[in-house]
């Protein structure tokens, strides 16, 4: 009995030995790669958004970080490992998949979601677990008191005042000069990303002398867009704007090109900057204004669309994918600012950092990247940036002639 008990003894020793050991080897493996969580809609209605702006530029950030052997982290080369989850449109799959990024895969960083409600959604789970939170796909306004309450967080392409006050501006010029109009009709998806652009953009465009002679706003799960388009049609504005959603976005013009929407100024939301809403409208996308843009001349933009579709198979939209790729580049240059994988040091050297990105130079300001394009314009086949608050590359804003 004894000499079994030892024997037993002995094995279990072993055993826990090899284990032991194997345990270190996993986490001498770890070590020499960075592991980094993302979620965002693979199912559910921003899926196909995130299809076009987010994943992509994702891939194509992890292809070129591996390509030339990883991170600087000290002085040491390490790959980047990504795991993904599909938070199927939904606040609460997005904060699971989070947690579970956070405790279970135990990440060393994370790539926040797509959309503006789901990123308000996850950043307190994020700043609970330390990671720092780089938003891109999110608009919205009191980012300043947002940053107050979780300083992890820095945001990207924009604020809803100033995404709203430049179509405001824009329309507003054309107005003053005679080419349109008080007339307008303003329509919103009744989404976090809706309702901070309707609710800024409404007394903005008031101040400006505009009569909005229709408005309303429909659920995210909206399909049929032929009543929003008949009822804005009978009240005859010279000016349509929506604060949509791709797949709304894509609805809505349908039905403008379908009903002939008498309109001289027509602009969509998220998704307008997609290169499959130029092929999908055909000739009907020329002259459509939509938020967001590019310097369609920039050296950096033109390699970052060719190498996107080399890699991934997959063109970039014209404003926000060159924004996820940025934001992934400050992650990787702050990490080697840091000189560690220590979530707080990267913290601070995103903050006090200033980066070279396919964008030109960030640098945030109070957490917040205040140079950002507002508007863009489909002219010639290219979505062209007709508005900033301070880039170059701006073009002349053209009429909207007709659909057909």
């Amino acid at each position: 009995m004894k000499r079994r008990t030892l024997l037993k003894t002995a094995a279990g020793t072993m055993l826990a030995a090899g284990m032991a050991t194997g345990l270190m080897a996993g986490s001498a493996f770890a070590q020499d790669t960075i592991k980094i969580g993302a979620s965002a809609p693979k199912t559910g209605p921003l899926a196909g958004g995130a299809a076009v702006t987010y994943w992509p530029a994702v891939q194509l950030w992890v292809h070129d970080v591996n390509e030339r052997g990883g991170i600087d982290v000290g002085g040491k080369k390490m790959k980047v490992e990504l795991i993904e989850y599909d938070d199927k449109t939904s606040n609460e799959e997005a904060i699971k998949n989070y947690q579970r990024l956070a405790t279970v895969d135990k990440v060393d960083f994370v790539i926040p979601p797509y959309g503006t409600g789901i990123n308000l959604a996850v950043a307190p789970i994020i700043a609970k677990n330390g990671y720092p939170h780089i938003a891109v796909t999110a608009v919205a306004d009191g980012l300043e008191e947002f940053v107050k309450r979780w300083p992890n967080t820095f945001w990207t392409l924009g604020t809803s005042q100033g995404m709203a006050q430049g179509i405001v501006d824009l329309l507003k010029k054309m107005k003053d000069d005679g080419t349109i109009n008080n007339k307008l009709a303003l329509v919103s998806v009744a989404d976090a990303f809706g309702i901070e652009m309707s609710k800024t953009a409404k007394p903005a465009f008031e101040a400006a002398g505009f009569d909005i002679v229709y408005e309303t706003s429909y659920p995210l799960t909206q399909q049929d867009f032929a009543p929003i388009i008949s009822a804005a049609k009978n009240a005859g504005p010279d000016s349509f704007v929506a604060f949509s959603y791709p797949p709304d976005t894509f609805g809505l013009t349908q039905q403008a090109t379908i009903a002939d929407l008498p309109i001289k100024a027509y602009y969509t939301g998220v998704a307008t900057a997609f290169p499959a809403f130029a092929q999908a409208n055909g000739a009907a996308a020329e002259g459509v204004l939509g938020i967001g843009g590019v310097n369609a001349d920039d050296p950096k933009i033109q390699d970052f669309i060719k190498r996107q579709k080399e890699v991934t198979g997959v063109e970039p939209d014209y404003w926000a994918s060159p924004v996820q790729y940025a934001s992934l580049q400050v992650l990787e240059q702050a990490i080697t600012a840091a000189g560690s994988l220590d979530k707080q040091a990267v913290i601070k050297a995103i903050g006090d950092s200033t980066f070279d990105t396919i964008m030109g130079e960030w640098k945030f300001e109070n957490n917040i990247i205040t140079k950002f394009w507002t508007a863009g314009q489909w002219q010639g086949g290219h979505f062209k940036g007709v508005a900033s608050t301070g880039l170059p590359g701006e073009v002349p804003i053209i009429l909207k002639k007709g659909w057909k």
